[in-house]
């Protein structure tokens, strides 16, 4: 299988040409900070670059990642032996019109940009995604949310493109099947674009609660090297209080804690391993189903590790 897999990446670096790097840093590009390397690494800075990457995938079958701004993703040790697809630079424009009270952003737009952005210029709506260090493209997919707000309740419409046969369609929200970090938008699926809802208001007022929000966060949640909550909240439940209750606070194994702070984040020292983060996290999800019968599911997308 390792064999066929190697000979899929060959066959997409022959089509991609010049637009592949090999052997590309993959886990420094996630907010943990550790983990491997990717077999090919693509940019994409234009439409044309798009095609040329739907001609590769579909010529050699290659596995696919395409990657946000990696704040929910913990890459293995050993890597990612396929294809890793990144927005460019040009997929980040914020379009702001005022008078139709509509926000356009790009797939790569981070999130916290896109709320100071919206807030100064007196589009209200969006100011919760300044917690969230992620991309447009990436709260689509997960319709990520924090503060009582989420995705789907200000998004009208995303432009995907299938990657595996080049459709290009734009879905209105009741399309995208968007429920608790859920969508019908699959790995394969890049999310170019998104159009939100806003109101018109205040900039201080937007301003102030932007402030508010970053200071929360601050104040309950851990900083440094980790990759945001790592489970979901099991229904009318917190995963944290749950791995709190289960005594696990502070619980490490090899370069990986879970946090004293908030115990759904783990953890991991300076050049430490993302393997130790996978093994926290299983057992950390084993115990807490052996100490309070409940069993906590990942929200951190594990990229390059066996099943």
């Amino acid at each position: 299988m390792r064999e066929a897999a190697t000979s899929a990446v060959v066959v997409a670096e022959r089509v991609l040409g010049p637009l592949a790097r090999r052997d590309a840093p993959l886990g420094a590009r996630t907010t943990y900070r550790v983990g491997g390397r990717a077999a090919l690494f693509v940019e994409l800075v234009d439409e044309a670059d798009l095609a040329t990457v739907v001609d590769a995938l579909c010529a050699s079958d290659a596995e696919v990642l395409v990657l946000g701004k990696g704040s929910n993703c913990l890459v293995a040790d050993a890597g990612f032996g396929g294809v890793v697809i990144s927005l460019g630079e040009p997929f980040s424009a914020i379009t702001i019109d005022p008078e139709r009270q509509e926000v356009s952003a790009g797939g790569g737009v981070a999130l916290p940009l896109l709320a100071r952005r919206c807030a100064a210029a007196g589009a209200t709506g969006l100011e919760w995604a300044v917690g969230i260090p992620g991309s447009v493209g990436g709260a689509v997919r997960m319709n990520a949310g924090g503060h009582g707000a989420e995705t789907a309740e200000r998004l009208v419409s995303a432009r995907v493109v299938r990657l595996d046969d080049g459709r290009d369609e734009t879905f209105d929200v009741g399309e995208l099947d968007l429920s608790y970090r859920h969508s019908a938008i699959g790995p394969g699926d890049l999310v170019l674009g998104a159009r939100f809802a806003v109101e018109r208001g205040d900039p201080r007022s937007s301003g102030a609660e932007i402030d508010r929000i970053v200071g929360w966060r601050r104040a309950h949640q851990p900083g440094g090297r980790n990759g945001g909550s790592v489970f979901t909240n099991p229904p009318g439940d917190s995963a944290g209080r749950l791995i709190d209750v289960a005594g696990l606070k502070g619980h490490r194994i090899g370069s990986a804690a879970v946090s004293d702070k908030h115990a759904n984040f783990i953890q991991v020292d300076e050049g430490g391993s993302a393997d130790d983060v996978r093994r926290l996290i299983d057992e950390v999800a084993t115990e807490v189903e052996r100490r309070l019968g409940v069993r906590l599911e990942p929200e951190l997308r594990l990229i390059g590790f066996a099943p």
